[in-house]
């Protein structure tokens, strides 16, 4: 049947014509690994299929047909880095019948059209009515914008309640005390009912106008007002509000969430903490116990139901805001965060979930050369996959109810996460989990001696004392109290100060804050880290290359041979021995989260990124992130523009970098390098991104493959000088290297001037069009 197939096709004047063809097979690959069909009893280019879960392989394609009742040939096979590496046996391929019923007279296939957005925290957004911070209500101007000048997408971060502390610590919107509640900061009062005292009104109106005209977020000022206004409107008419239809089914379909967040809300400022622990009540979650509080018959009811009504009113306000979106067409993009905080209704509720003992984080990037820490408590993914995932599905889920795509931010974590110990205050400590530690054979097979002693305890001598601590006083100090010498040069920790946490513990003690004190402290969290091997800490005798060890002391102390073995080994683990084994962990997880909804899904995947990863995301369809300043390709200094996958969310700057304008003022050697070898310009580059520069980098990143180019609001307000904030540096909305940053950034000039700047966003549209976005 084959060769007649052929003659028949090469003998016959052929009218073109199309059929949506569906194929659909059962194999279990291996990482890397794709199907593909090839049609036409050939070998050619094939039809690459996708999946979600690494067994069924699914793909839609127009094909081409001849006419004449011939038969459609085609073979399945296996491909790797776009090769076929095996096909199926046999003479005989699989056999479509000609029917005329499946022809199409047209092209009935398309790509998505590309879409062009903008990214800026909700509570940047600035308006003429707003309370100091941005809300619910703004969020709909900025769709107006959005759609103003031809953009197709809006992201935020994420919104849940962070409300720990009661100061501006909590303005970091990563670390929330639910996955489900929204933080009462977004409310837009202006949607609520007036308030009946006028004496009252007014000087709420007056602080607002105070507030409001602040550059940048009063956290503390805003939110106490803010729940101030609401326990009024509350008050005054919160009875009534509770007892409508609308409340009623709200409640109804929330109430798995919302009596236990209430519940942890009230206790939290009754005992002052939330740090449930130390509750003298309630420590241990118990559904009856909290079910008695949060009944209308308990003395807290009025307490409980008044943050029922919080979020109800938040529900309210950001459905609106959704639906509003989607009557626009604009793509609203929302953020999943990777952790929990230890101090969270979810960490109550379901500790069974989570790894308490563990502290998650990231490893060594161009953020922060010794890795970040961010505390939460690690996933126990054994349990959770017990009951099917059902905690990540119900969380999606809700998401689903408000946005249209998802950011899922380190997409990493659920491939492996950072663990670092509870004893450490950096990220060099840590290993990743789950992962697979080596033996002292495994070690020793890349020609590298194992000494335990030497390789796993912190290495320190008088030479590294003194390059450590430069000051004579300084190293007076160390030597006297935190370090012994036990022969020689040589020196330990002592018992008191063996690790980061006990000496941030000391330092803490006696309140030591002034800049030798922290170059001090610092020093000695180095000494700590300073070690070849990690112990696994799980089994015994297995070990982890310490992070980054190649940068440290240490490695400096072996011979050539040492090192080129370590190296060996270093890269072999980091880059090679997991991928097999983190593309079957993530397998088990994502596939099914992802089916769960009807989202678009994108990816935080920068960082030390495995290379499975990118092959899983493109599979599962996940779009990545692309940043030029943070290529992927460790060959390039910058990202190739044109080179990005289709299947992609680029930008310029996100909130943990700095702006194009920013970054363009941080390194004038690397900013110079840019200049002539990417924007092909000649000559010195200037001291500042001028507004041209930025309209370039932005148009290019338009006409760009990416299907979406979100960029910052301030990376927009860029190309223009007359709309742009006057200093780079005070745009930016995030420092991670500093654990204690204050996010506070606000929008300098306010939504409705925005709306208003017609040569601005006239140029923003044309742009856009220049783009075909």
């Amino acid at each position: 049947m084959p060769h007649n197939f052929h003659n028949n096709k090469t003998e016959q004047t052929l009218i073109r014509l199309s059929m949506k063809a569906t194929f659909k097979i059962e194999y279990r690959t291996q990482w890397g690994e794709s199907i593909g069909v090839t049609v036409g009893g050939n070998d050619g280019s094939p039809i690459l299929l996708s999946t979600t879960n690494g067994i069924i392989w699914e793909g839609t394609a127009d094909i081409e047909l001849p006419t004449g009742g011939i038969p459609l040939l085609y073979r399945y096979g296996v491909y790797r880095d776009g090769q076929c590496i095996r096909r199926e046996q046999g003479a005989m391929a699989h056999v479509f019948p000609h029917k005329r019923g499946d022809v199409l007279l047209e092209d009935s296939w398309h790509d998505p059209r590309r879409v062009a957005g903008v990214a800026v925290p909700v509570f940047s957004l600035r308006s003429e009515g707003g309370f100091g911070v941005g809300d619910f209500g703004d969020l709909k101007k900025l769709i107006d914008w959005a759609v103003l000048t031809h953009q197709g997408a809006v992201q935020i971060l994420p919104i849940n309640d962070t409300t720990i502390t009661g100061t501006w610590m909590d303005s970091y919107p990563y670390n929330s005390i639910s996955i489900y509640a929204f933080h009462p900061q977004y409310i837009d009062l202006r949607q609520l009912p007036a308030l009946e005292d006028k004496k009252e009104a007014a000087r709420f109106e007056t602080l607002r106008k105070k507030l409001n005209a602040l550059p940048q977020i009063d956290y503390e000022q805003v939110n106490d007002a803010k729940r101030a206004y609401l326990r009024a409107v509350f008050k005054q008419c919160g009875e009534k509000i509770l007892s409508s239809v609308g409340y009623r089914t709200f409640f109804k379909n929330n109430e798995e969430w919302l009596r236990p967040y209430a519940a942890f809300s009230v206790l939290r400022d009754k005992f002052g903490t939330p740090d449930f622990s130390q509750w003298p009540q309630y420590s241990v979650y118990k559904a009856k116990e909290i079910a008695k509080l949060t009944d209308k018959k308990s003395e807290a009811y009025s307490e409980v139901a008044f943050y029922y009504f919080v979020q109800y009113e938040l529900h309210c306000q950001l459905l609106d805001a959704s639906n509003y979106a989607r009557e626009k067409n604009i793509i609203l993009k929302g953020d999943i965060p990777i952790g929990i905080s230890r101090q969270s209704v979810e960490a109550w509720v379901e500790p069974f979930y989570f790894n308490m003992n563990g502290q998650a984080g990231a490893p060594p990037d161009s953020f922060s050369k010794n890795g970040q820490n961010w505390g939460f408590p690690t996933y126990n993914w054994d349990v959770m996959q017990q009951d099917g995932l059902k905690w990540w599905i119900k969380r999606f889920r809700k998401m689903s109810e408000y946005f249209s795509a998802y950011r899922i931010d380190h997409i990493l974590g659920f491939f492996r996460i950072w663990e670092i110990p509870m004893h450490s205050v950096h990220g060099l400590l840590g290993q990743f989990s789950p992962a697979l530690p080596m033996t002292v054979s495994e070690i020793e097979g890349y020609g590298l001696p194992f000494q335990k002693e030497f390789m796993t305890r912190p290495f320190i001598n008088e030479e590294l004392l003194q390059k450590t601590f430069a000051t004579p006083e300084t190293l007076k100090v160390v030597k006297e109290v935190f370090v012994k010498k036990i022969h020689h040069d040589i020196y330990e920790m002592r018992p008191e100060f063996n690790t980061q946490r006990k000496v941030e513990a000391w330092f803490k003690s006696h309140e030591l804050t002034d800049v030798l004190s922290v170059e001090m402290k610092e020093g000695l969290y180095s000494l700590i880290s300073n070690v070849l091997f990690v112990p696994d800490n799980k089994i015994a005798d297995r070990y982890h290359p310490r992070i980054s060890a190649q940068d440290d002391y240490i490695f400096t102390r072996l011979q050539q041979n040492e090192k080129d073995a370590f190296m060996r080994l270093y890269n072999d683990y980091y880059y090679r021995r997991h991928n097999q084994f983190w593309y079957e962990e993530c397998m088990h997880k994502l596939p099914r989260l992802i089916d769960a909804t009807q989202m678009i899904v994108c990816g935080e995947d920068l960082g030390m990124v495995p290379d499975c990863v990118p092959w899983v995301m493109n599979q599962l369809q996940i779009l990545s992130l692309e940043i030029q300043s943070m290529p992927k390709n460790p060959a390039h200094e910058f990202g190739v523009l044109n080179q990005y996958p289709w299947r992609s969310v680029c930008t310029i700057s996100s909130h943990d970098t700095p702006t194009f304008r920013g970054w363009w003022e941080e390194d004038k050697k690397q900013t110079q390098r840019f200049f002539n070898n990417v924007l092909r310009r000649d000559g010195l580059a200037p001291e500042v991104a001028t507004g041209d520069i930025c309209r370039q980098i932005v148009l290019e990143h338009l006409v760009c493959p990416s299907l979406l180019c979100i960029l910052s609001l301030q990376d927009w307000l860029g190309i223009d000088e007359r709309m742009r904030y006057p200093v780079a540096a005070a745009e930016r909305i995030n420092v991670p290297a500093n654990p204690r940053h204050y996010w506070r950034y606000r929008m300098h000039i306010s939504l409705e001037e925005l709306l208003a700047a017609d040569n601005f966003n006239g140029n923003i549209r044309q742009m856009i069009s220049i783009a075909d976005r």
